[in-house]
């Protein structure tokens, strides 16, 4: 067995370092043909088992050939990340290992403390021991940070919630705005707040919170008997990467009293950047952040994070410790599994360990900075292009724009711009997507990998006029 396996990982590491390689001179991604997809589909369940060299030979034929395309320097969708090599080789030996990180006196969860500490020492926010720790992503760490919210705001309202219960309180509502991260709404209805006192307020122009807007609304609900309790800004929105004024919203919120959320889950990372660290100016007066580091700083999926000021509230909203669990090698801070939901937890930390330590602060935040950089260079292609619209300001690594030829209508130019992601990434040479800015239909182009090129930039918006003239091929003669 043991020589078996060490073959076997030779070949993998092979497999995996040819895939790397041969990335960028492939397709960025095309649909997978029908009968590959039916082959997956259709795998049969082998009654005996199989060698781990034929195991191989399907995943680098079968799944390998069809990626979601992410890992390629011209990949611009959604906020998906190239992995960071030195991640790679890190899950294997993690996987190896594969402890419970729940708790207990073994490497990974000291070394889990470690790593968060790391990432709050990134993005400058204060961390006392044991406030935070590795997540799924950004959506199981918004539910712990609101759940922590809630706690709060119940017992202040004289209800212990673990014990009683929301029912029969009046409503906790909390506020947001329209380009808030879907996360929030499922955190607040998973969490029995009901998304229907999750209230959006109103943006300015640039898409930030609009403070003014948030004051009338909290007034509002006080006054109608609601008990307001948590503001969520954001560090770079998914639609166009807008950065929220920190310092006006934390002074609001202490002024209230309400629980100031912070959702980095892209953009937190963006504070490396001395272009625009500003920008974060009070992010770190937010009572939690929850940001992913398997997003910028290219950690291998899945892995999130959830910092939160105030240790005792985060470990009073999740504490549990059965007998079999009791732990005195645990240390005062106890297991890891009373800071959240999961009870059996991955080893996340090493991976996040070495895709930071190879780079060093100084790599990760040159990385940082030559994606905003690539993302201004962009912007500056899009408002040169007469063809082409900036439909918002160039904040972080998001650029949102649309294609807006002479002479045509409005619900026109809004299915042109849905058509044309698809028919983008069909012609295989980038990878663009979609989304609905303040009611209109947008491109939205999301520079994450640091060696993406300007080339690769021009390619794209060529790739855009090219498959926007197919859509619109023939429309001019009928």
């Amino acid at each position: 067995m043991t020589d078996d396996f060490r073959t076997a990982a030779r070949v993998a590491a092979e497999l995996v370092s040819d895939y790397l390689e041969e990335l960028p001179s492939r397709p960025v991604w095309q649909p997978m043909p029908l009968r590959e997809r039916e082959a997956l589909l259709g795998l049969e369940l082998p009654e005996k088992g199989v060698p781990l060299g034929e195991l191989l030979g399907v995943i680098g034929e079968r799944v390998m050939p069809a990626p979601m395309g992410n890992g390629n320097p011209r990949f611009f969708g959604w906020v998906n990340s190239a992995p960071q090599p030195a991640g790679v080789l890190a899950t294997l030996a993690a996987s190896a290992m594969n402890p419970s990180s729940a708790g207990g006196d073994h490497a990974d969860v000291h070394l889990e403390r470690a790593v968060v500490r790391w990432i709050a020492e990134l993005v400058g926010f204060p961390h006392p021991p044991g406030g935070g720790l590795l997540t799924s992503g950004t959506s199981m760490a918004t539910i712990v940070c609101l759940a922590a919210a809630r706690n709060r705001a119940a017992r202040r309202a004289g209800r212990d919630v673990r014990e009683e219960g929301l029912a029969g309180m009046p409503p906790l509502v909390g506020y947001v705005t329209g380009e808030t991260h879907s996360c929030v709404r499922k955190a607040a209805e998973l969490l029995g707040l009901g998304s229907r006192h999750l209230r959006a307020v109103a943006t300015d122009e640039e898409g930030r919170l609009d403070l003014a807007a948030l004051r009338a609304a909290v007034a509002e609900d006080r006054a109608a008997g609601r008990l307001p309790f948590l503001v969520v800004a954001s560090a770079g929105t998914v639609g166009t990467g807008a950065v929220d004024a920190f310092d006006p919203t934390a002074d609001l919120c202490a002024e209230e009293g309400l629980w100031l959320h912070v959702d980095g889950a892209y953009g937190a990372f963006g504070v490396l950047d001395p272009v625009i660290a500003h920008r974060y100016a009070g992010m770190d007066r937010a009572d939690s952040l929850a940001l992913d580091p398997h997003k910028w700083l290219g950690v291998p999926v899945d892995c999130g994070c959830a910092l939160v000021r105030d240790t005792e509230e985060l470990r009073g909203t999740f504490s549990l410790v059965p007998s079999y669990l009791r732990d005195e090698a645990a240390g005062d801070l106890g297991w890891f599994s009373e800071y959240g939901t999961e009870q059996t937890r991955p080893f996340r930390s090493l991976k996040v360990w070495a895709s930071i330590a190879h780079r060093g602060r100084a790599g990760v935040a040159a990385d940082i900075a030559r994606c905003t950089e690539l993302a201004r260079h962009l912007g500056a292609l899009v408002e040169r292009d007469p063809e082409l619209e900036l439909v918002a300001p160039v904040e972080t690594s998001i650029v949102a724009f649309r294609y807006r030829p002479a002479g045509m209508g409005a619900e026109e130019l809004d299915a042109l711009n849905r058509r044309l992601p698809m028919a983008v990434q069909l012609r295989g040479r980038v990878f663009v997507t979609g989304a609905v800015y303040r009611g209109r239909e947008v491109l939205r182009a999301c520079l994450l990998n640091a060696t993406t090129t300007e080339r690769d930039l021009e390619l794209l918006v060529a790739e855009i006029r090219a498959a926007a003239a197919e859509l619109t091929e023939g429309r001019s003669a009928s």
